[in-house]
């Protein structure tokens, strides 16, 4: 039996990296800023972080923090190597390093300052979550005309078999940068939309809007897809259905 600790155990992709760990028999500790024994917010570290990090063998770094996420991994190395922990697994996004989004970036950096830290690690990087795309549908379609970037593909992924990936590698020997993980298809934001709304059963105009700037020039280019590594099962259809209970309709309702 192994004893790993599991960063953002309580969240959307560690809960399920969590439950994994267990199904297989391991020891597992959570770490969250609000989830006791182990609340840490890892910007700040202490000795709590420390307490987390001793007798662990494996760290699966799943926080999603958006400011601060540097000094959360600088933390959490320097808790590590304290502790002579062996193996760090992160997960990452697809694109990082070729889109400039400042969130990326931050991910990015994060990447480099685990494979210089002097531990073992693996990195795998994947395309965005269904739940993410979920989200962010939701909110452009509070208006009454749905406004959507222009052009924008994207690949979404089922965030439990990103957790299955994610465990399977935390269970192995330290693999560097493992292989890139997408989506069963490259949809465009127009056909995500059309499927949020018709599984919502909401009427919305759909307006495709062409952005400006590195990013939105990034993300037309596909620099945030790996086509190559369509190892993803669920579709956005699937995913809606499974959360609305309806069947979506991938054809756009207005441009």
């Amino acid at each position: 039996m192994t004893t790993f600790l599991v960063t953002g155990g309580t969240g959307t992709l560690g809960h399920p990296v969590c439950e994994r760990l267990r199904a297989a028999g391991h020891e597992v500790r959570v770490l969250s800023r609000h989830a006791p024994p182990y609340a840490v917010d890892l910007r700040k570290g202490g000795p709590l972080l420390d307490r987390a990090v001793r007798g662990v063998d494996t760290i699966v770094h799943c926080t999603n923090i958006l400011r601060g996420d540097d000094q959360a991994v600088r933390n959490l190395l320097d808790a590590a190597r304290r502790a002579e922990v062996r193996h760090l697994v992160y997960i990452s996004i697809v694109g990082v390093d070729r889109v400039p989004l400042p969130y990326y970036k931050a991910k990015y950096a994060a990447e480099r300052l685990i494979e210089q830290s002097g531990i073992d690690w693996t990195i795998l990087r994947t395309t965005q979550y269904h739940d993410l795309i979920l989200r962010l549908l939701a909110g452009l379609a509070k208006p009454p005309v749905m406004l959507i970037p222009k052009d924008v593909p994207d690949q979404p992924m089922e965030v439990t078999e990103a957790a299955e990936r994610l465990a399977e590698l935390a269970m192995g020997e330290p693999a560097g940068r493992a292989e890139d993980m997408g989506g069963p298809e490259v949809r465009t934001f127009a056909e995500l939309a059309a499927a949020y709304l018709a599984a919502t059963g909401t009427e919305r105009r759909v307006v495709e809007v062409p952005l400006a700037g590195k990013v939105y020039q990034g993300l037309r280019d596909g620099g945030h897809l790996a086509p190559e590594q369509a190892v993803g099962r669920v579709t956005f259809e699937e995913f809606l259905k499974s959360r609305f209970g309806a069947e979506a309709d991938s054809k756009p309702t207005g441009s």
